[in-house]
């Protein structure tokens, strides 16, 4: 099954802690991943950003919001254990507890009135998928989609002279390259044998990098991987960079991943990618920091 809600972790959550023990975040992670039928590869799927498992982030904050609302207490660092209140709506038996349920109590309301665009949230029903985290999350994925569009448009009707400076400008921030010069002077000097350019692939120019780079519109097939695979060969190389503003045929991938040589595919939307990772023509427009509370201050309260 796919990984709850972390609302429909909420009920879950509070019966497990209905012995009235003290329980740390990882055991009751694994216990929940348990209750509900989780595999190894669910319990491993990611937030979007790869920082944190998806139902480590939930039951996270199912339990953030069951401590708004005061069914859930910290005791000491990193435990925490059922309230009163907390064993007193065990005893009503509810069918499931979710923000809804939680505004019953004053504390929880509260904490949502600091929630800022809380009408909307309810109105596109985020509130009832995503925690806190996950929106934000969701939210900066699909600016940054919009903006990897908007960008390989861009790049597809530059001028060759403008693409050659691009491809530059993206593998000496990758950190190929040696000097600007150095990488100025390889990429659009060859030209011949499906090769448009060599560049170190460190500072120290201790192996090279083959680089092939198309302003296609149509897929790349086959037979041009095929092309640039034998130009290495002919230079007796072994590490090549196949770069359009298109796409690769599924030959291409596969005929690529079965050769000797290692020739690294990238696509328009790879290229839109790290051109947005490495600052190539984009420029930064807000930046907020996610903080949480550092438990190692308060250790020796």
């Amino acid at each position: 099954m796919a990984v709850p809600d972390f609302q429909s972790i909420m009920l879950p959550l509070l019966n497990y802690l209905g012995d009235e023990k003290e329980h740390q975040l990882q055991e009751t992670i694994d216990a929940i991943a348990r209750e509900f039928g989780l595999t190894l590869e669910e319990r491993r799927e990611l937030l979007p950003s790869g920082r944190k498992p998806i139902i480590d982030n939930r039951v996270g904050w199912a339990r953030t919001y069951m401590k708004k609302a005061g069914l859930i207490e910290y005791t000491k660092r990193g435990y925490f254990k059922i309230t009163e209140r907390g064993l007193e709506v065990l005893k009503e038996k509810p069918e499931q507890i979710n923000v809804s349920y939680l505004k019953r109590f004053p504390e929880f309301v509260e904490f949502q009135t600091v929630k800022k665009e809380e009408g909307k949230e309810e109105e596109t029903g985020e509130e009832t998928r995503l925690t806190p985290e996950e929106s934000i999350e969701e939210s900066y994925q699909r600016l940054r989609q919009s903006l990897a569009a908007e960008l390989i448009q861009q790049v597809k009707n530059c001028s060759p002279p403008f693409f050659e400076k691009l491809v530059i400008d993206l593998l000496i921030g990758m950190g190929y390259g040696g000097t600007r010069k150095d990488a100025g002077e390889a990429i659009g000097r060859s030209g011949d044998e499906g090769i448009d350019g060599i560049i170190k692939e460190d500072r120290l120019g201790l192996d090279v990098v083959y680089v092939q780079a198309k302003r296609w519109e149509n897929p790349v097939s086959r037979p041009e991987i095929q092309k640039f695979a034998g130009a290495l060969m002919g230079r007796k190389a072994k590490k090549g960079i196949f770069i359009t503003t298109s796409a690769f045929t599924k030959d291409a991938r596969d005929y690529a991943e079965k050769i000797e040589s290692k020739i690294v595919l990238i696509d328009g939307e790879t290229l839109a990618q790290l051109m947005i990772d490495h600052n190539i023509g984009v420029s930064s427009v807000a930046s907020y920091t996610l903080k949480k509370m550092d438990n190692d201050y308060f250790a020796e309260e």
